[in-house]
């Protein structure tokens, strides 16, 4: 009959998340708060479908673990450190500020200092699976705030391991109590025996099964670990959680930890859900209600409180007020690791149920509020900056003066890949160009290469006010942030009429909006990418490459539509061949140093070596047809070659330096 109770309630739970989930997804509300309010929806405290909610912890457990689990896998130790000083530096600083103000305001009320921290660690931590989804939705993630929010949320979920294991210490720092700090010794040595054992055995194991080559036996594997490294935790008095997210570290360091990931994502979807809907079956909205100031007024303080302390921590690492303000936006709501961690304190004494429906109600207000925070934190930061006077961008006396004279410039906005190697032509070219970036160390790094470097928002009006855009010939958007490249286009054409605005984005479905606010060019990567493998596929059958050129270009001149509803012509490379036309045409540049070099094609004996034939050859626009008695190659000769495609291959490396055929 226990059993049969147990599936009627997840029946209920699931038949009801469907709907909540699927609005949320509409309402682009994260799915964690759908699963929040499923549970506050069909908990015994509102409509009472399940009254006891022990029927579902024993699976809400197992979800916890699968969840720590898929997200140490989706961390690694190796990924922390290459973020470096950005984790370190920042996430200590931000958990540090969080925990000691929130400790401090705690017992300023009379809260015992023990319960007092674990209210700061609650307070503390942030939602990586809320900011992530909002800033993937947004295409956000790779912007400077994204880029520094994701890191220290990472530190975040990296602290969950000490938090826990320092919960017994906490419980007992209440007057009169044992400090247990022989517990919190073996807790660390488990806690260090799993990872310095997992390091050294997993990888092997793991090489030994994928051997076999069998998807079963492998992920039958990989959920083993996650279990069993949560029931050695769990049997010296930590939590199932702490022992599934050690094995997800360890397992993400060998070569298989993406496999690893890709096979657990679908349980960890599943149950991790359930376990955030048990969640909010114990959050009474009656108390919520009754409350109304407590439950608001603790959620209000909560992002007001992690948002300053955020923001210093990403001021150290010598970023912007602006993008600073927008991380510490990003970070203030409070994330799942902390109902982990109320979880596991409860039993401890650590939160009162009182404190406990404060804390949950507090919670999913700042969720909700997540997606709000992170939309709009652009345009807050952009107010508090002016209210407060600060510049956008700092220049020396001597930049002011340098920028003053420049004229029919390229603005370079972002400089990531494609924005060093654009800079990188214009100075082989000579042509004067300014680059707008807000990542400081890259700044720094590219200042000591003597580039025209600045650090400043390519978006705002002040900043390209700054850096002469109506003087400018053109301004090169390289980022790769939809919605920051959408401003920065409306700002720049809103200051200047005639600079050419062009602009390298992702998506085809952004070509529009883009042009409409004032791009003249927009470069998707997602149909040039496109472009280059239809290319090269063709080049592969034969198809000459002025057939594929004029493809390309018809694509391109038709904004990409072209390639939806292409249409090739029906007479394909073998049916050339039934017509007996073997040849394909060619032409190929001189290079300095080929072996063609002061050659002619008898001297060369082009046709008898490689088969191919020169037509006609090409020098400083003068057309020369060949065979002539006098002419000889020179570098830089443009050089028409026609014959099948195997004799072409070999006479173009005639004209290749340092290529033999």
């Amino acid at each position: 009959m226990h059993q049969f109770t147990t599936l009627r309630d997840l029946l209920i739970l699931v038949a009801v998340a469907i709907p909540v989930v699927a609005l949320a997804h509409r309402l682009r509300v994260p799915t964690v708060v759908g699963f929040l309010l499923t549970g506050i929806a069909i908990g015994p405290h509102a409509l009472g479908l399940i009254r006891e909610s022990d029927s579902v912890s024993g699976l809400a457990e197992i979800g916890v673990v699968l969840l720590l689990f898929a997200i140490g896998l989706e961390l690694s130790l190796s990924r922390i450190v290459r973020l470096g000083r950005t984790v370190i530096q920042g996430g200590a600083l931000q958990m540090a500020l969080t925990i000691g103000a929130v400790t401090l305001i705690a017992m300023a009320f009379g809260v015992p200092a023990g319960r007092a921290g674990f209210y700061g660690g609650l307070a503390a931590m942030s939602s990586t699976a809320i900011m992530l989804k909002v800033y993937h939705e947004r295409g956000e993630i790779d912007t400077p705030p994204g880029r520094v929010a994701v890191a220290i949320s990472l530190f975040q979920d990296l602290s969950i391991v000490p938090l826990m294991v320092l919960m017994p210490l906490l419980s007992g720092a209440d007057p009169g109590q044992r400090v247990p700090l022989r517990d919190i010794a073996e807790s660390l040595a488990v806690v260090a025996a799993l990872v310095l054992g997992g390091r050294l055995v997993v990888p092997r194991v793991l090489e030994r099964l994928a051997a076999l080559r069998n998807r079963e036996i492998f992920t039958l594997a990989i959920v083993f670990l996650g279990l069993s490294a949560a029931y050695v935790t769990a049997s010296f008095g930590l939590s199932l959680a702490i022992g599934a997210f050690i094995a997800g570290l360890v397992v993400a360091e060998s070569e298989y930890g993406m496999q690893a990931l890709s096979d657990v994502l679908p349980f960890r979807d599943t149950f991790s859900g359930i376990f955030f809907t048990s969640v909010g079956m114990l959050l009474d909205p009656s108390f919520a209600f009754t409350h109304p100031v407590l439950v608001f007024g603790a959620a209000a303080a909560v992002l007001a409180l992690k948002t300053a302390a955020s923001t210093a921590a990403v001021l150290s690492l010598k970023r912007s007020l602006q993008v600073s303000l927008m991380s510490g936006l990003a970070l203030a709501p409070v994330g799942e690791f902390s109902f982990v961690l109320a979880g596991v304190g409860a039993p401890l004494g650590l939160i009162g149920p009182n404190a406990y429906q404060v804390f949950l109600g507090a919670s999913v207000l700042t969720m909700l509020a997540a997606p709000f925070l992170i939309a709009g934190g652009h345009r807050i930061a952009d107010s508090v900056s002016r209210r407060l006077g600060r510049s956008a961008v700092d220049l020396s006396p001597r930049e002011e003066s340098e920028l003053a004279r420049l004229t029919d410039h390229v603005v370079i906005v972002g400089y990531g890949l494609n924005g060093r190697n654009l800079a990188r032509v214009l100075k082989a070219a000579g042509i004067a160009y300014v680059v707008l970036e807000q990542n400081g160390p890259m700044v720094r790094r590219a200042r000591l290469e003597r580039e025209p470097v600045l650090f400043g928002d390519g978006t705002r009006h002040d900043v390209l006010a700054k850096v002469g855009l109506e003087r400018a010939r053109a301004i090169v958007f390289a980022i790769s942030a939809p919605a920051e490249e959408r401003r920065g286009v409306a700002m720049a054409r809103q200051l200047s009429r005639s600079v050419q605005i062009i602009v390298r984005t992702r998506y085809v479905r952004e070509i529009e909006e883009l042009e409409r606010l004032g791009a003249d060019q927009v470069v998707p990567e997602e149909f040039e990418t496109s472009l280059e493998i239809f290319s090269r596929v063709l080049r592969l059958y034969g198809v000459p490459g002025n057939a594929i050129e004029r493809e390309v270009a018809l694509v391109r001149g038709e904004h990409y539509e072209a390639l939806r509803g292409l249409d090739l012509p029906p007479i394909r490379p073998d049916a050339l061949r039934h017509l007996g036309v073997h040849a394909v045409i060619e032409t190929v540049e001189v290079e300095p140093g080929a072996r063609a070099v002061g050659g002619s094609p008898v001297s060369l004996g082009l046709r008898r070596h490689t088969g191919a034939t020169v037509i006609a050859a090409v020098r400083q626009g003068q057309p020369y047809h060949v065979p002539d008695p006098h002419f000889r190659f020179q570098p830089g000769d443009i050089v028409v070659l026609v014959g099948d495609r195997a004799a072409i291959d070999k006479g173009t490396s005639m004209f290749r330096a340092s290529v033999t055929p």
